[in-house]
């Protein structure tokens, strides 16, 4: 009777460390959705050769003197921002770069490539503008990673869109009954990362944000305390982009 009793709360025991286990060696997978936002490489006309990969996307507004690099989000094919960007930034080159493994790029993403393609990016901008600004803006995901680039590189200005503290601590709050962010290792510390920054800051936050709650907001704000703060009331995560409001904030702090 003990044993049939220890057996049963083994049982419980043993799947949930099985479930860790499962999501600890399949978190890439689960992180990363790059599915929908393939393109073909002839589309592109712009590559960034890294040393085992090759990462492709778009120039928008190409010869202008200023620059924009921009980190897009999960699952965003970040060349749909073309018209929009070409309409807002006549006077920058804006440079959309598909993580890899999303677009046209080679590849499979993980953090720590992704960190090191988005400062190689980063540089091989400033070099094709020298001397003139390179601002970023980094959107969901891609606000972590623009996070990075900012805390090593002279970014002019930096535009977080719907950011976090952390992407552990965000899959934390979705997930509380897992010890997620003991086993995350893709966890995107913008919080750490721009503690102490202190160049120009927007941060656009959608009111009605169900991937990235508040909180994880909040805290990476308190880390910016000089940041100007834009937050569209009626938007959620994925359709902030169509509010008028999305690219006026953008305007009225890049120009």
């Amino acid at each position: 009777m003990r044993r049939m009793l220890v057996t049963l709360l083994l049982v419980p025991v043993l799947a949930y460390v099985a479930l860790c286990a499962m999501l600890f060696l399949a978190q890439r997978k689960l992180v990363y959705l790059p599915d929908d936002t393939h393109a073909p490489r002839a589309g592109t006309d712009y590559a960034l050769d890294r040393d085992d990969v090759t990462l492709r996307g778009w120039i928008v507004n190409p010869g202008q003197p200023a620059a924009i690099v921009y980190f897009g989000g999960n699952a965003e094919a970040v060349q749909a921002n073309a018209g929009d960007f070409a309409r807002w930034f006549p006077g920058h080159s804006v440079y959309l770069l598909a993580y890899r493994g999303y677009g046209a790029s080679d590849g499979t993403p993980a953090a720590s490539e992704l960190l090191d393609d988005a400062l190689a990016f980063f540089d091989d901008v400033q070099a094709r503008h020298p001397g003139r600004p390179v601002s970023a803006i980094g959107r969901s995901l891609g606000s972590g990673i623009a996070a990075h680039v900012a805390a090593r590189r002279p970014v002019d200005r930096l535009v977080l869109v719907t950011p976090f503290d952390s992407l552990a601590r965000v899959a934390q709050a979705h997930y509380p009954w897992l010890p997620v962010r003991w086993l995350m290792r893709e966890r995107y510390p913008a919080g750490d990362e721009l503690r102490g920054y202190r160049r120009p800051a927007l941060v656009v936050r959608a009111g009605r944000d169900e991937v990235i709650p508040a909180a994880n907001t909040d805290a990476l704000l308190h880390v910016l305390p000089q940041a100007r703060v834009v937050s569209i009331e009626a938007a959620g995560h994925n359709d902030l982009q169509t509010f008028p409001a999305y690219g006026e904030a953008l305007v009225a702090f890049i120009r």
